[in-house]
């Protein structure tokens, strides 16, 4: 284990960012917060429990578990009244961070796990491994970055879009490529 001493490090926050992915990030975006997530949806929903398998200090624990019952990720429910303790719980917002957490495994397995994939997925209608696959709501068609345009929503803050020129390299594969085509605005908070 590979030990890091930092310097106080300000984390900036992402509240006044008109963009979806540094919404979300300002919740669920500090160290330790995903783990914790990953842990209720694999069963684990106690204080004790998390603090045993990811090997977090009490204090950070008690502060990442606060933060993401107050966004509304977690649920408290008693579960002992002398001592009082409680068990963590997934709302439906929290639910809704699975193809996230998907999406984050997969990757992790593709690009940072040398000796393989440490979980596997199973899906128990079938019992295969199952795989989370980005398809249009629409028509069922996979999509990349490629098939896609970004374009202005109805939550846009249009006092807030930045020109972004596309640039030919952010539509070809490669380093440096394979990027969204965001027709000339900066769609995607970059």
């Amino acid at each position: 284990m590979q030990l890091t001493t930092l310097a106080k490090v300000e984390r900036k926050s992402f509240a006044d960012m008109d963009c979806s992915v540094a919404q979300c990030l300002e919740i669920v975006g500090e160290w330790w917060s995903m783990l914790i997530v990953r842990d209720v949806f694999l069963g684990v929903s106690r204080f004790d429990d998390f603090q045993r398998r990811l090997g977090i200090s009490r204090n950070i624990l008690q502060q990442r578990l606060s933060r993401l019952v107050e966004a509304g990720v977690l649920v408290r429910v008693p579960y002992s009244e002398h001592p009082p303790r409680h068990d963590y719980r997934l709302t439906d917002k929290g639910r809704d961070l699975w193809p996230v957490l998907t999406a984050m495994r997969q990757w992790g397995d593709r690009h940072a796990a040398p000796a393989g994939p440490p979980l596997k997925v199973v899906h128990r209608a079938c019992g295969s491994a199952s795989d989370a696959v980005l398809v249009c709501g629409s028509c069922g068609e996979r999509v990349g970055p490629r098939d896609v345009d970004a374009t202005a929503a109805p939550g846009r803050d249009h006092s807030k879009v930045v020109a972004a020129p596309v640039r030919e390299r952010d539509l070809t594969p490669g380093p440096g490529g394979g990027g969204l085509r965001g027709g000339g605005t900066q769609a995607d908070g970059r």
